[in-house]
């Protein structure tokens, strides 16, 4: 079969001019970024017609370290949706240039099941994620230059705790010491960079419902603590509306097309281990406008993605989904039941049998949230059909319907089957009421507990002095109410990640609770999980080359 880049390249893509039209966006609201890609204001969105349309949550089993195809499914699914007659749109997030020249490759789908253009999007896309750089790193340039500014009058903060950011995995970064050198040079500080996944500033960017709402949040954002121990704002520079003008653009969601010509809508980009992990709240409501059927994802597994997709992204929002897609492969179920990781393309069907474990555990804790659901198996060329019955043997003692996803090889065609089983089980099982994980007015403890033991299953939770002094401090400025978003590792329920399967009776351990006021998150960071990730021994970077405009290896 064909390389996802000469599929890509091998199709006629659409004008992105028709392909909004025939959602019912007229041409001239376009912002358009050469024949394939245009910016839509969220000025669109219709509210009315947002509670109307049926959203399809797509979440997986925990991931192997080349995940599970939860973005192929995604698309694939819309394209069915579209095969079998239904209006569907899909809504996804932006891919970093981290994983992509690192561990996983490109993150547009694959096979027949992608978003094109496949290298814009890939790469730079409409620049949202420089903006969020430059808006992230603008922030820090005027904070060290107020400090050294004023420093002959005082003025200083106790603590700093704004970080810059860099969309690449440089371990190098994680931890600096800047203004070395002359007095000129500011303030001898300790310091370091987060990825730009993890950048409060993109968590802003996709849970703001429009422009003024960003600038507002923007200006809460806390930079660090003066001695009082009283927060300093980003509205006490009195830059806020500066930093706003960096992302006026990139607030507006992106409009491309698979390549059966689906609208997609494709904005923000935070990971779901480090961050929330969804795509913008504006991109996802423009597609409800727009279409009968959305089609959306949150990252890794449902213990991280689908949990703050629910907890925070909904909760947020008001979003309420008909149906959460729960995508798992042979190779990841093997991995789970102990299989050999270097063969898991190897018919092996009591690692498939005994991996199912993990499959189950997610089955409960998505009908925990009210969730009704359909299990798709993302199908692979070394499937067999032995294995491939265990799962759905498996689906059927559970009560929970299945399908074979093949969007891969097939595109629309290849994922009919299950946009039929998706539609059949909205009209007539559709989720109930979101049953949150906690409540707003539980204690941040409370919180982290329902998560950890509830979801996770972790026996408990230890706290680090960090950790408690910074619940100490939030309690103190009335923070507690905020969501929690917790950040450890996507490849198991526990902060091992290499405890595969169903992880029990293990302790969690918290090493800090960062404060994202303007996002209204707290981050708790857990185990040993780095919000500035390294590259691999052989990272994607070295399969990747252009020779006569054509790019190979991002796949």
């Amino acid at each position: 079969m064909k390389t996802d880049i000469e599929i890509s390249s091998a199709y006629k893509m659409r004008d992105i001019r028709d392909v909004a039209s025939e959602t019912g966006i007229a041409c001239e609201d376009l912002s358009l970024i050469g024949n394939h890609i245009a910016k839509v204001p969220e000025t669109l969105i219709d509210e009315e017609r947002v509670k109307k349309s049926n959203l399809i949550l797509v979440t997986a089993i925990t991931p192997t370290r080349a995940g599970v195809g939860k973005t192929t499914v995604s698309i694939g699914l819309s394209m069915g949706l579209n095969h079998i007659g239904k209006k569907s749109i899909v809504a996804l997030r932006e891919p970093s240039l981290g994983p992509c020249f690192g561990m996983k490759g490109g993150a547009a789908g694959g096979g027949y099941a992608q978003v094109v253009p496949m290298e814009d999007i890939n790469l730079h896309f409409t620049g949202d994620f420089h903006a969020i750089t430059s808006a992230n790193n603008m922030i820090s340039a005027l904070l060290e230059n107020h400090l050294f500014q004023e420093q002959d009058h005082g003025i200083c903060l106790q603590e700093i705790v704004w970080k810059r950011v860099l969309d690449v995995n440089d371990r190098t970064l994680r931890a600096i010491i800047s203004g070395v050198g002359a007095k000129s040079n500011g303030i001898t500080r300790a310091t370091g960079f987060d990825i730009t996944p993890a950048s409060e500033i993109m968590a802003i960017l996709c849970l703001s419902k429009d422009l003024d709402d960003l600038k507002q949040r923007i200006g809460k954002i806390i930079l660090g603590f003066k001695h009082d121990g009283t927060p300093f704002y980003v509205d006490d520079m009195g830059v806020a509306g500066a930093i706003a003008i960096l992302l006026k653009d990139a607030m507006h969601p992106n409009l491309v097309q698979t390549l059966e010509g689906t609208p997609a809508f494709i904005h923000g980009g935070p990971f779901a281990n480090i961050a929330h992990g969804c795509n913008s709240l504006v991109a996802t409501k423009m597609a409800l406008t727009h279409a009968d059927y959305v089609v959306t994802e949150a990252g890794f597994g449902a213990d991280l993605g689908a949990e703050k997709f629910f907890n925070i992204k909904c909760r947020k929002g008001g979003l309420q989904p008909k149906l959460t897609v729960l995508v798992a492969t042979l190779q990841g179920l093997k991995m789970h039941g102990g299989g050999n990781l270097a063969k898991l393309q190897e018919k092996d069907p009591d690692s498939v049998e005994k991996g199912l474990a993990n499959l189950e555990k997610h089955v409960q804790n998505l009908h925990n949230f009210g969730q009704s659901l359909v299990v798709a198996l993302n199908k692979y060329g070394t499937d067999t059909e032995e294995e491939i019955a265990l799962v759905r043997e498996r689906c059927e003692k559970l009560g929970v319907p299945f399908a074979v996803n093949n969007a891969y090889v097939e595109g629309g065609a290849g994922a009919a089957d299950l946009a039929r089983v998706v539609v059949d089980t909205i009209q007539n099982k559709p989720s109930g009421a979101l049953q949150f994980t906690y409540a707003e007015q539980d204690s941040i403890e409370d919180k982290i507990w329902k998560i950890a033991h509830g979801i996770y299953g972790a026996k408990n939770v230890f706290y680090y002095e960090t950790a408690r002094e910074s619940m100490r401090r939030i309690e103190a400025l009335g923070l507690v109410h905020y969501p929690v978003c917790i950040a450890k590792t996507q490849y198991s329920f526990s902060t091992d990640s290499k405890a595969y399967g169903v992880a029990h009776d293990f302790e969690m351990n918290i090493h800090d609770v960062i404060i994202n006021n303007g996002a209204e998150m707290l981050v708790a960071i857990a185990g040993d999980i780095l919000r500035m990730p390294g590259l691999p021994k052989n990272p994607q970077a070295k399969f990747m080359d252009i020779k006569d405009g054509v790019i190979t290896g991002l796949s």
